[in-house]
């Protein structure tokens, strides 16, 4: 990927710089083969706010999800370790894995987390043990932008560096009782920088896999003066094309969420029509507060069943905005 800098150290943790809101954030998700659960996890690493953002959500095959949210306390950026949730590099952009063991809470109706209090009380809490390895199957997309001029992913003050790749993920999701063998495939991302998600305007993000060799990451991102960039890769045989072009249709719920998506995606290769189904969305949000102003966004993370052709396949829709007046500025795009 031309204007961008990637070595096999970025794989590591990076000095922190001096923002009070640097991180340092890995990101995994895995879905079984026959698409019917999976889920992902998140640590991000807020050294210098003396913290971690912790983040693990998991569907399961009868609609259910289990979660869990921490705010681990942590002293350095120079592994991510912290709550229970453990990234380990084996070999540097070829073989990860992502551990979880602690508690989460088993949500009968994802709905509710639009209250979290109320469903933090309310959800029942079992012990969960996550084991995510994943092996790449596609090249690295992304890095450190090489000059000022060059456009990073979602921004030069959300995650300066990012860099993503599909898997082929094994492993297993233990719920109490419950045990899920993960044998399907994944997609990751490593990014550092200075985040807050509020600075995030609107984004429209969607990841598939429809088998080792095919797959798909895809942008839509509006800033606040109105400037759209459509970006991502289609993975075909083991290698990344860039999107060059990019429609999107959602089909919308009756409370603003997304139910399901249309794409149409060009590369210097090929068009292709793209279909998503959300089968199970876990409404979040996330709020700061900036003087006497409280910021807020809303996260809407969709498991989705994916057609492209005669393939089929899972992964995520991921819908962040913000919020104004209690309501999503980029309904209904």
């Amino acid at each position: 990927m031309s204007g961008y800098r990637l070595a096999e150290a970025d794989e590591y943790s990076h000095q922190p710089s001096a923002e009070t809101n640097f991180n340092e954030s890995v990101y995994t998700n895995a879905f079984n083969a026959d698409g019917r659960y999976g889920g992902w996890m998140r640590l991000g690493n807020r050294v210098n706010e003396g913290r971690a953002e912790l983040s693990v959500c998991l569907y399961l095959p009868d609609g259910r999800v289990a979660c869990q949210f921490l705010r681990p306390a942590i002293t350095t950026n120079a592994r991510h370790d912290a709550g229970g949730l453990r990234y380990t590099v084996h070999t540097p952009l070829k073989d990860v894995q992502m551990q979880y063991t602690g508690e989460v809470m088993v949500l009968d109706d994802p709905e509710a987390m639009r209250n979290p209090r109320v469903a933090f009380e309310r959800a029942t809490r079992v012990p969960c043990d996550v084991d995510f390895r994943h092996h790449a199957v596609s090249p690295v997309h992304g890095g450190e932008p090489l000059t000022a001029a060059q456009p990073t992913m979602y921004g030069r003050d959300f995650s300066l560096g990012h860099f993503n790749q599909h898997t082929r993920t094994s492993g297993h999701i233990r719920i109490g009782d419950l045990t899920l063998p993960i044998d399907g495939g994944g997609w990751r991302d490593h990014s550092w920088g200075p985040r807050y998600w509020t600075n995030i305007y609107f984004y429209r993000l969607f990841i598939g896999n429809l088998g080792p060799d095919r797959g798909f990451m895809i942008l839509k991102i509006t800033d606040r003066q109105g400037v759209t960039r459509r970006c991502g890769v289609l993975q075909v045989d083991g290698d990344y094309e860039e999107i060059t072009d990019l429609d999107l249709v959602t089909e919308w719920t009756a409370a603003k969420d997304p139910r399901a998506v249309r794409l149409g995606v060009r590369t210097a290769k090929r068009a292709v029509r793209i279909d998503g189904e959300i089968t199970t969305l876990l409404p979040l949000r996330n709020r700061r507060t900036e003087g006497e102003q409280t910021l807020e966004s809303r996260i809407a993370e969709g498991f989705t069943q994916w057609r492209w052709g005669d393939r089929t396949g899972c992964g995520m829709t991921e819908y962040i905005e913000v919020l104004e007046n209690g309501q999503p500025v980029g309904y209904p795009l």
